[in-house]
């Protein structure tokens, strides 16, 4: 996959965040360098409304990220039902030297985020698991060797 893909409810997601970007965010900034200007006369001293400036940057920054990435990514869609594991669906395994079990959904590289369960395919375990079927082991290069990983049921992704 050398082109970034994305599921479309991480199109969804980063589309919503893009929108929230330009229209909340930048709101929100714009108000602070308001009141930060009418608090103080100089500006290059007055260290509210710098802070806003920065904030602003980094909004802009963000922004133009988002939409980088947005254009440049191709929406896949998950083949439920085919056994396989494939960008999109849900997977459990399980880590065949601590016995414990992994519950993530397969996403593209944009979307990925460990806290909420996604789990982009560009990294070590999401290499290794696409393509694979229930009861199929995947062995993952990790900092601290390999490790195996057993495939326990492959799912629809969970409704957004």
């Amino acid at each position: 996959m050398d082109d970034p893909v994305i599921t479309r409810e991480g199109l969804e997601r980063l589309n919503d965040e893009l929108d929230r970007l330009k229209t909340d965010g930048r709101r929100d900034v714009a108000e602070r360098l308001r009141h930060a200007a009418t608090s103080e006369a100089n500006l290059a001293q007055n260290a509210e409304y710098l802070d806003a400036r920065h904030e602003l940057i980094a909004l802009e920054q963000r922004i133009a990220r988002l939409e980088g990435r947005l254009g440049s990514a191709r929406m896949v869609e998950p083949c439920i039902g085919n056994g396989r594991v494939d960008v999109g669906e849900r997977v459990r395994v399980r880590d065949l030297a601590s016995g414990k079990r992994l519950e993530v959904e397969l996403v593209g590289p944009l979307e990925s985020d460990l806290s909420a369960g996604r789990v982009s395919v560009a990294s070590p375990l999401g290499k290794a698991l696409v393509g694979l079927r229930r009861g199929e082991i995947a062995d993952v290069p990790t900092p601290r060797g390999r490790r195996s990983f057993k495939v326990l049921a492959v799912e629809a992704p969970e409704p957004a």
